[in-house]
C-alpha cells in the first residue's frame, strides 16, 4: 500500500502568534461577566461552579495510550515516545448555570493527563499534569476575545433566567437542525443556542478549536470515538423524558456496564494562509490535511458520575491549557486570554466555596472505583 505524503508541516515559531487590540482590557471584561455568571449561580444554589461548561455528565478515570511508530513530526511533546499515562476526563455542557438536560447544549471534554515530564508552561511550575480541553466541532464561536465576550454578556444576562422558557425554545431549536441537516445547510447559531442533538457525547467529535504548539510543530487536536460500542452511538439520540439528568444517566447506563475507547488525533499546520492561528473561528480544511491518530483514550466500566467524584473534580481541580509543558503551549488570542481568565475564576470559585483548588500529582482516589 502506497503511504500518503502530505505537505510538510511548518515549524513553530513565535512570530506564529499576532497580538492585535488591546488585548488586557478585554480580558478583564471577559473576568467581569464570568465571575458574575460565578456569583449568580452561588447565590441561586449557596454552591459556585465553573463560569462556563458548570454542569458535568461524567468524571472517569482513564487511560491515555501513546501510539507506537508515530512519524517524527508527530511524536512530538507527551507523544514523543510510547507511554501509558493516567487520566481524569470531563464531560460536560457549556453553560454557566446547572440546567435541565432538556436543555440541550453543546459539550465539553477536558483531558488533564499525569505523570507527564517536560520543561513547564509559566504557572504550572512543580506540576506534573497536561491538560487537553476540548468542545464540540473543530472551530471556535468567535474569531477573537471581543468577539466573544459580546456572547459571553448574552449569557450573562440569561444566567439563572426562566429554564422552561430555554427548555421549549431548545425543543424548536432541536427540530430546526434535523431540517437543517436532513437538507444539508450549514448547522451554526441553532445548535449552540439549545439545538444541540439529544445524544450521547461518548459518541461526539471534540476538537482544540484553537491552535496549540506541538513540540517542533503547531497543531490542533480532536477526539472521536474508537470503541464499536462507542461508535455504535453515533447519530443516535436518545428521548429526554423530562429527565433533569438525562445525559449523565445515558452515559452511566452505559459505563457501568462496559468500558470504551477513542481516538486522539492531530492535525499538523501545513499552510500559513489557510491554517490561521489567531482566528480560531476558521477550521483548517482537512481534506489534504487530516486529524492523524498519535494515542488512545480508554476508560474500563466505572460509576460515571458520583457526588464524591463531583467534589474532587468539580469542586477540587481546575482544567486549563496552560497547565501544561511548553511543548503543548496554547497559541492564538483565545489561548492567550486563557492564561489571563483561568487562574482568576478557578481562585475566585475556590474562595466562593472554602475549598482551595489543588493541582494533584496523580488522579484522586474515587469512592465508587468502580
Amino acid at each position: 500500500m502506497n503511504q500518503i505524503i502530505y505537505p510538510a508541516p511548518i515549524g513553530f515559531s513565535s512570530e506564529a502568534e499576532i497580538a492585535g487590540f488591546d488585548e488586557d482590557s478585554v480580558n478583564r471584561d471577559l473576568v467581569k461577566s464570568l465571575q458574575t455568571i460565578v456569583k449568580k449561580v452561588n447565590d441561586d444554589a449557596g454552591h459556585a461552579s465553573r463560569g462556563l461548561h458548570a454542569k458535568s455528565h461524567a468524571l472517569l478515570r482513564a487511560e491515555l495510550t501513546v501510539h507506537s511508530d508515530l512519524a517524527p513530526e508527530l511524536a512530538q511533546g507527551i507523544f514523543r515516545a510510547p507511554h501509558r499515562y493516567d487520566a481524569i476526563v470531563r464531560i460536560s455542557s457549556i453553560a454557566g448555570d446547572i440546567l435541565s438536560d432538556s436543555i440541550s447544549l453543546p459539550r465539553g471534554f477536558a483531558i488533564k493527563v499525569f505523570g507527564v515530564e517536560g520543561n513547564r508552561l509559566a504557572g504550572s511550575e512543580g506540576s506534573v499534569t497536561q491538560d487537553f480541553l476540548l468542545a464540540d466541532g473543530v472551530a471556535f464561536s468567535a474569531a477573537d476575545t471581543k468577539s466573544f465576550l459580546k456572547i459571553l454578556q448574552l449569557l450573562e444576562k440569561t444566567t439563572d433566567k426562566a429554564q422552561w422558557a430555554k427548555s421549549a425554545l431548545s425543543t424548536v431549536l432541536r427540530a430546526v437542525v434535523r431540517v437543517e441537516e436532513k437538507l444539508g445547510l450549514p448547522i451554526g447559531k441553532a445548535k449552540a443556542l439549545g439545538g444541540y442533538p439529544e445524544s450521547n457525547p461518548v459518541a461526539d467529535r471534540f476538537g482544540t478549536q484553537s491552535a496549540y504548539r506541538f513540540g517542533d510543530y503547531v497543531a490542533k487536536l480532536d477526539i472521536v470515538p474508537a470503541s464499536e460500542n462507542f461508535l455504535a452511538l453515533q447519530d443516535k439520540e436518545f428521548t429526554v423524558n423530562g429527565r433533569e439528568n438525562a445525559v449523565r444517566d445515558e452515559i452511566m447506563g452505559l459505563l457501568a456496564k462496559e468500558g470504551g475507547a477513542w481516538t486522539l488525533r492531530v492535525q499538523l499546520r501545513r499552510d500559513a494562509s489557510e491554517n490561521p492561528v489567531e482566528d480560531a473561528s476558521m477550521p483548517w480544511p482537512e481534506e489534504s490535511n487530516p486529524y492523524l491518530p498519535v494515542a488512545t483514550l480508554t476508560v474500563r466500566p466505572q460509576t460515571a458520575w458520583s457526588l464524591d467524584r463531583s467534589h474532587l473534580v468539580d469542586d477540587e481541580m481546575a482544567f486549563s491549557p496552560w497547565q501544561g509543558i511548553v511543548a503543548h503551549q496554547p497559541l492564538g488570542i483565545i489561548g492567550r486570554a486563557r492564561a489571563y481568565v483561568y487562574p482568576i475564576l478557578s481562585g475566585y470559585r475556590g474562595v466562593l466555596n472554602g475549598c482551595p483548588i489543588r493541582e494533584r500529582s496523580q488522579p484522586p482516589e474515587f469512592q465508587s472505583a468502580q
